[in-house]
């Protein structure tokens, strides 16, 4: 029974929904686990999965679900919401179902955004752990990613205050001869803090440090998440904190963890990290949340980790990419399949009606004000002319070999000519289409697209990557501007087209991801250019390195790692009711 999610908060529902939440004990039935699988956190539970792996590995996999969405309104437009909303659909068909998920950031929780445990009757529970630290990745995330900041900054110190050979004598290491000025690390917090973007550190004394310029993100833009969310085991993830450019000597040699003897000390740091959270929605299906990268500079996915697990766990396993399909599904299908290993059976392609208005010319579409009538009343004229946009996308997927679902997330002012419309011109370009009401009615809501999914995934998938691995970087941005995002060509700077040679000249890049750097809210470039954008070029102003994870980010505008809290945010409106130490207020 769904609960009424127009009345109801979502951290309502979610305590309604905890009441009849399996236990630890319970889940080790459900899904078939070992006792020893299955790791207790009070409420929650992590997966063992090295012990899974070891003991399923020779299974056969389930079917793989990717679900990703049309160029979003900056409200975005449910990904997380279907995700859960399709899992409760495939429950009540009868199918075994579950997913996976990325962790959110407190940042936007206590922001703007909110929690990103979807929403209404598809919902991530319990909801409140999941909002404030689940079962502490993040923080471990920080603690190993400040770990190095420390290492680096009191080594500056050390060989600013002490000879060669007095140095020698106390640190047993060799002067590196830090470039204070080619520092590329910082440190890192789980909120938006604008305030720290661009800081000096090392104020007072000899004693008190170094003084340089430093700075601050946001933790799920470390590049230890983003390397949580590729590894493959934990020995993989000893490898790669090991090989993390913190900074460059003074005669530009890179400056790497394990010249400062940190990695150990990071992996132990993040060695609980490894094992995913297990959670479920507000009908008990079974997700996993795993690793929350940044979905521009990363791959913006949930763990590769968890979806081997879930494909051995689940006979259909659902994973959703960050932002668009130009961004999100990209990655998805160029990177982390490449990684995995994985091939998709079906892509399900969120799309609204009130995005596709926005694509067709509709007003402005700002968070926090209330949306202009034209988006709430029915208006086919301009939902026609932003069809284009989900049309685009749904190519894009194609393209990949992959069979598309296009999902309706229906709101209670979609009418019924609209839905037709949308459903109409998503046929016509070759994908399945559903309607889906599963905010308002949970699984019930969500049948539909159940059975569209169920029915694609048994058609034969015709995978295909992009490019090969030896195309050279700028064949690579060339062919994703003009394929994925519809550019007439590409532009680079001097300084970026140089840096380009240089790392296509060295054959130690050449199984580096490339990793797209631009804005989600456009296919374009400029988040000015909605729809479908003709006749522009993508101009690529820089090439970011990260060598842990092993990306080059080609960034095609500027990026700030470290986001601002607003004039209205989400804190406001969070506290603790006293008598019962219940959080309230999250949404």
């Amino acid at each position: 029974m769904a609960y009424n999610a127009v009345k109801m908060k979502d951290w309502q529902i979610s305590e309604a929904a905890e009441k009849n939440m399996p236990t630890p004990d319970e889940w080790r039935e459900k899904l078939g686990l070992e006792k020893d699988e299955l790791i207790p956190y009070g409420r929650l539970a992590k997966l063992d999965f090295m012990k899974i792996m070891n003991r399923l590995g020779k299974k056969k996999d389930g079917k793989y679900i990717e679900v990703t969405a049309i160029t979003p309104t900056p409200l975005g437009e449910g990904k997380s919401t279907t995700s859960c909303g399709l899992m409760e659909g495939m429950g009540k068909i009868g199918l075994n179902v579950g997913g996976a998920l990325r962790q959110p950031s407190g940042g936007p929780t206590m922001n703007i955004k909110g929690t990103a445990a979807g929403g209404g009757n598809a919902l991530l529970i319990p909801m409140t752990e999941f909002s404030m630290g689940l079962t502490g990745d993040i923080n471990d995330i920080m603690n190993a990613h400040n770990l190095a900041m420390v290492a680096l900054t009191a080594r500056m110190q050390h060989e600013r205050n002490y000879t060669d050979e007095q140095l020698r004598r106390l640190t047993k290491m060799k002067r590196l001869n830090i470039d204070p000025t080619r520092v590329e690390f910082g440190w890192i917090m789980d909120f938006c803090a604008q305030a720290l973007r661009n800081i000096v550190i090392g104020l007072g004394g000899r004693m008190d440090g170094f003084t340089m310029q430093s700075k601050f993100g946001i933790a799920v833009s470390s590049e230890l998440m983003a390397i949580l969310s590729i590894v493959t085991d934990l020995a993989d993830l000893r490898k790669r904190l090991d090989e993390i450019t913190l900074a460059f000597d003074k005669t530009g040699k890179p400056i790497y963890t394990k010249d400062l003897k940190v990695g150990g000390a990071m992996t132990a740091w993040m060695r609980n990290t490894i094992n995913p959270t297990l959670m479920c929605t507000v009908e008990y299906q079974p997700c996993m949340v795993h690793a929350g990268p940044f979905a521009n500079i990363a791959v913006g996915q949930s763990s590769i980790i968890a979806d081997r697990v879930g494909l051995k766990l689940f006979d259909y396993h659902v994973t959703e990419s960050g932002f668009g399909a130009d961004i999100g599904f990209e990655k998805f299908w160029n990177v982390k399949c490449r990684y995995s290993g994985l091939k998709p059976h079906v892509s399900v392609l969120t799309t609204t009606i009130r995005a596709l208005k926005m694509h067709g010319g509709g007003p402005k579409v700002v968070a926090g004000i209330p949306l202009d009538p034209s988006y709430t009343k029915e208006n086919l004229k301009l939902l026609e002319a932003g069809i284009p946009n989900m049309v685009h996308h749904i190519n894009t997927i194609r393209k990949a070999g992959i069979n598309p679902v296009v999902c309706i997330n229906a709101f209670y002012t979609d009418t019924k000519k609209e839905i037709a419309l949308v459903r109409k011109y998503a046929e016509a370009a070759g994908a399945r289409c559903a309607v889906s009401t599963h905010w308002a009615d949970g699984g019930d809501g969500a049948v539909e697209l159940a059975e569209a999914v169920k029915e694609a995934c048994n058609d034969k998938s015709r995978f295909k990557f992009l490019y090969p691995l030896e195309t050279k970087l700028r064949d690579r941005v060339e062919k994703i501007a003009k394929v994925v995002y519809g550019a007439k060509g590409v532009s680079w700077t001097p300084e970026a087209e140089a840096k380009a040679k240089m790392l296509e000249s060295d054959p130690k890049y050449d199984d580096y991801a490339t990793m797209m750097v631009k804005t989600h809210l456009s296919l374009s470039h400029d988040p000015a250019l909605k729809g479908v954008p003709k006749n522009w070029i993508l101009p690529i102003r820089d090439v970011l390195i990260y060598s842990g994870a092993k990306f080059l980010c080609p960034c095609a505008g500027t990026i700030s790692l470290m986001p601002g809290t607003s004039s209205s945010p989400a804190f406001r409106k969070v506290d603790v009711d006293v008598k019962t130490g219940k959080v309230k207020g999250l949404f």
